[in-house]
């Protein structure tokens, strides 16, 4: 997603460095999808796609001659857009991966002991990212993939555990977040970065993103080996009617699953939820709070379904856009398309989820559990009591009469 925000504060860089009289060139999903806003803003280029083979090609092109008028530079490789007599001009799309390996990342470029400070100050600890692979091959109807398209890319194993080392031991960092879509794949890769990470000494504890689906017990193992100490799945929602509406290509038995087979390695947890998915109803929603009371994560996220260009899910919904086509905040939670309820519905849901997961936590003690589910009960009741009055002004006034239980943990 584009979080207006964060577009803001990257046209603000590009205008400092227009005044600074540097060349400036942008990259990333936003500008993909809307290169006009950053040519606007006094980018002299924006590169489509992941850009990195456009990017050598325009820096080595500026190198040569730094005063390159602006209108020349989409010429220099596939997919640089540039704007000319106030149009955006691309010459090809530059949407794909650079089959080779990227260079190493220039992180001489980074204030890191700021970074380490700051990093230490928030979370007590300092993580840096790493990437093993570029990419996802599936096709989620509502995932858009403005960089890498539906190609997946992975590096070798021994190549990420070697600058997993040398974050260790040259930079200090204390765990790792892998920024990668899907982390590992297949088993055999974990296995050998496991046995990588052994060989030099580099092993940090770790935290992924993967899917349900994907998560076998030897899958569990093998990150457990490895050192992963956090894992985020993508379960979405507890219905498997919107799961299929979604093209996810899981079921609520993988999630359930592949919580289980992480617990027992000992693995935490933490679910990314959506709400508010085409044509999901109040059955559905209490169906994912029945999820993650069975599961029991350690973690959530959530948000509301939002429609990214590029997407079948766009496609259903964009006649249905107001005024906001955007998020300001990534916690906006601002319903984009004509949803069953409105966006205060949808807050009270994200609100009592997280109080769900909360109130199982060890921290929770100093309240006597029973009182914090009986209270829990109680604001659930009150709002499906008057959900009907919450629905969009276009959708029937009708109350669902839905009875309020709760699953038991598994495992």
């Amino acid at each position: 997603m584009c979080l207006l925000r964060m577009r803001e504060a990257a046209c603000a860089m590009i205008s400092l460095a227009q005044v600074a009289g540097a060349r400036a060139i942008a990259v990333g999903s936003d500008a993909s999808e809307e290169p006009g806003p950053y040519l606007l803003a006094g980018a002299d280029a924006v590169l489509i796609g992941e850009g990195l083979e456009s990017l050598q090609a325009l820096v080595a092109r500026l190198d040569h001659d730094v005063a390159t008028p602006a209108s020349e530079l989409s010429d220099v490789a596939p997919g640089i857009a540039v704007m000319i007599d106030s149009e955006v001009r691309v010459r090809t799309d530059g949407r794909r991966l650079a089959v080779s390996t990227p260079a190493p990342p220039a992180w001489d470029l980074i204030d890191l002991r700021r970074y380490r400070e700051i990093w230490q100050h928030a979370h007590g600890y300092f993580s840096l990212n790493l990437a093993a692979s570029r990419g996802c091959s599936f096709r989620c109807h509502w995932c858009s993939k403005p960089i890498w398209g539906n190609q997946y890319l992975q590096r070798d194993a021994r190549e990420i555990a070697a600058e997993m080392a040398e974050l260790k031991r040259r930079y200090g960092a204390e765990h790792v977040w892998f920024a990668d879509d899907i982390f590992g794949f297949r088993v055999d890769w974990v296995t050998r970065f496991a046995a990588e990470l052994r060989e030099c000494d580099g092993g940090l504890p770790f935290t992924i993103q993967t899917r349900a689906d994907l998560m076998s017990p030897a899958m569990a193992h093998a990150l457990a080996q490895a050192g992963c100490r956090e894992v985020w799945i993508g379960a979405e929602s507890g219905s498997q009617r919107i799961l299929d509406a979604m093209n996810k290509g899981t079921t609520i038995e993988q999630i359930i699953a592949a919580r289980t087979r992480l617990r027992a390695e000992h693995i935490r947890v933490g679910f990314f939820i959506q709400l508010g998915y085409l044509g999901e109803e109040l059955e559905d929603i209490l169906a994912t709070r029945d999820l993650i009371e069975r599961c029991d994560p350690d973690d959530i996220g959530v948000s509301v379904s939002y429609p990214l260009p590029g997407t079948v899910f766009y496609e259903q919904v964009r006649q249905q856009f107001g005024d906001k086509t955007h998020w300001n905040e990534s916690d906006d939670l601002a319903m984009m398309f004509h949803g069953r309820y409105g966006t205060p519905f949808y807050r009270e849901v994200r609100d009592l989820l997280h109080e769900q997961v909360a109130a199982r936590q060890p921290m929770a003690a100093s309240i006597r559990p029973e009182e914090r589910q009986r209270k829990l009960r109680q604001r659930w009741r009150q709002l499906i009591a008057s959900e009907h009055s919450l629905r969009r002004a276009d959708e029937p006034d009708q109350v669902l009469q839905t009875p309020i239980h709760f699953a038991k943990p598994s495992g």
